[in-house]
This record gives C-alpha cells, sequence and structure tokens, in this order.
C-alpha cells in the first residue's frame, strides 16, 4: 500500500512537470526528464532522511526506515538501498527484492541487507496515559513548573503502577496537599494528589 501511494504521488509529480514543460518544446522535454530522473531517485531519499524517516506513503501506513540498531537512518544507507531498487526490480516487477524478502525472517529486500535498513512500524510512543477522575483540588502552595511535571507525569501513570506502588509515590508529594478539613471524607495521598493533578489540568470544583 505504501508502495501504491508513493507511486501515484510520483506519477502526478511527474505529469505536473510533462504539463509545465511541454510547452517548451525539445528543451522542456530534457528539463522533463531530468525532472523525472530526479523525482524517481531522490522522491525517497530526501524523506527518508527528513525528521519522519519515512516517505509520504510510508507515513500514511505508519510506516519508517530505520537502522538495523534502530537509529535514524543515514544518508550513505539511504543512497544505497535506494540505488539497489534497480537490482530488487531485476528480472521483473521487483521479483528478486520479493523472493530475497521471503527467504529472511527480517523481510528485508536487498537493498536493506546491503544498507543495514529495516523498515519498521512507527507507532507514536504515549508516555502517559489520560488522568483517572476525581475531583480538582487546589495544591497547599504555588508549585513550581518541575513540581507541576512531576505530578501530571505521576498521575498519568496510574494504569501503569500498582495502588500500593501508586500510593508509595504519591506520599513523596505529600507535602503539596492542603490539611484535611473537619468535614472532608478521609482519603489516601494518591487520591488526594490525584485532585491536585486534575486542579493542575484547569478543572475546577
Amino acid at each position: 500500500m505504501a508502495f501504491l501511494l508513493d507511486l501515484l504521488i510520483r506519477l502526478g509529480i511527474d505529469l505536473a512537470l510533462l504539463m509545465v514543460l511541454s510547452v517548451a518544446g525539445g528543451l522542456g522535454t530534457g528539463f522533463m526528464l531530468i525532472g523525472v530522473f530526479c523525482v524517481e531517485w531522490l522522491y525517497p531519499i530526501v524523506f527518508e532522511l527528513s525528521r519522519w524517516g519515512a516517505t509520504p506513503g510510508k507515513r500514511a501506513v505508519g510506516l519508517r526506515v530505520v537502522m538495523d540498531t534502530g537509529l535514524p537512518v543515514t544518508p550513505a544507507a539511504s543512497f544505497t538501498r535506494n540505488l539497489l531498487r534497480v537490482a530488487d526490480f531485476l528480472p521483473l516487477a521487483y521479483a528478486f527484492g520479493i523472493v530475497t524478502m521471503l527467504l529472511n525472517r527480517e523481510c528485508k529486500r536487498l537493498g536493506d541487507l546491503a544498507a543495514g535498513t529495516l523498515v519498521v512500524y512507527a507507532k507514536p510512543v504515549v508516555l502517559h496515559d489520560s488522568l483517572p477522575p476525581g475531583p480538582p483540588q487546589a495544591p497547599a502552595r504555588p508549585l513550581n513548573a518541575r513540581e507541576q511535571a512531576a505530578i501530571l507525569s505521576w498521575a498519568g501513570r496510574a494504569k501503569r503502577l500498582t495502588p500500593a506502588r501508586f500510593e508509595e509515590l504519591a506520599q513523596l508529594a505529600a507535602p503539596v496537599l492542603p490539611p484535611l478539613q473537619a468535614d472532608e471524607p478521609k482519603r489516601d495521598t494518591a487520591a488526594r494528589l490525584l485532585g491536585v493533578a486534575q486542579w493542575l489540568m484547569g478543572r475546577r470544583a
């Protein structure tokens, strides 16, 4: 699917070049051939070396190109894997590339084997979940940016920590909690600190 999307994009660019340069006669044809060559060979390299590490087609289906180590692809590796697309295409319709992918467990084509690269799924990393529901509560004193970030980070890990560990970490921030009122039901520290997290998110009672 990524290949087909990129193919359609490249064909669209080629068609635009044809329409624009065809009016210039023989000179336009020469520039058009140069443009088609650049689109075919530089299109994947330019996008793979961008911060996304993927062509628009790969980005659309959640893929990206990385080194075997997981680091961003290097210019030399990107040039190598794309130059060897010619070998992958032989003898017809990427036959060598498909056979090579079927014969190694990492599904690498010849270009990836030579360049030491991988095409991987690139799912966005979610460091913290949404905050658990609860009544907001103002802290006992103004909190600096570091304290606010620490409390919100702690609250976002509620689903990943055991209740005991969650409460243990909340105890570290107990000094920022206001004292319990006489008519206020007793709650554990974690529940009260979650209220502060809700307040920091802008929620008010």
